[in-house]
């Protein structure tokens, strides 16, 4: 008979799939956004910017519903390192939230700015058709938010993987799916 230790405490299904959702989908419309230019001009880069916008309204309802749940309904769990390594991990993920929050904002601006279509079945009306510099300046802004979200997210991956490998501590398996 295997010996029985007890579970270290975990995050609830929804917060954990929550987190998993908005990792995939942060991680695919960067990879997306990287490469829309590469694709054919016509009805390929349509397509491909048409997912991008639809991936990102998805990222909105999922980041509002993880709010939502956080503030509401979610599993809070005490901290479980160092009051440094704590105040870290807070501050992280309070950044974390604001950058998901403004790149998503940006990229909502952006695509109305713009003027698009949604797989040429819905327009977009272009806010200021004319002005290619406010058009820039908010795809410049989604853009940077974009890679500074990437950045963040590396940082908190690598945090995770940290706290599994060398601290040997229970972190990163709390927000693991439970077998």
């Amino acid at each position: 008979m295997k010996p029985s230790f007890p579970r270290p405490p975990s995050y609830d299904r929804l917060t954990i799939a929550l987190h998993w959702l908005t990792a995939v989908l942060v991680i695919s419309l960067w990879l997306l956004g990287q490469t829309i230019d590469w694709f054919p001009k016509g009805s390929p880069r349509a397509i491909a910017r048409s997912t991008h916008i639809a991936l990102g309204v998805v990222l909105a309802l999922v980041l509002i519903r993880r709010i939502w749940w956080r503030l509401a309904d979610g599993v809070h769990l005490p901290q479980a390192g160092s009051s440094t390594l704590d105040m870290i991990a807070t501050l992280t993920h309070k950044i974390l939230y604001l950058l998901l929050v403004g790149t998503v904002l940006l990229g909502i601006a952006n695509a109305w700015v713009r003027g698009d279509t949604l797989f040429m079945l819905v327009k977009i009306p272009a806010f200021d058709p004319g002005n290619t510099a406010l058009r820039k300046s908010v795809e410049d802004l989604h853009s940077w938010a974009a890679n500074v979200l990437l950045i963040v997210v590396g940082l908190h991956a690598a945090a995770a993987l940290l706290h599994h490998f060398v601290l040997k501590d229970d972190i990163l398996r709390r927000m693991l799916p439970r077998r």
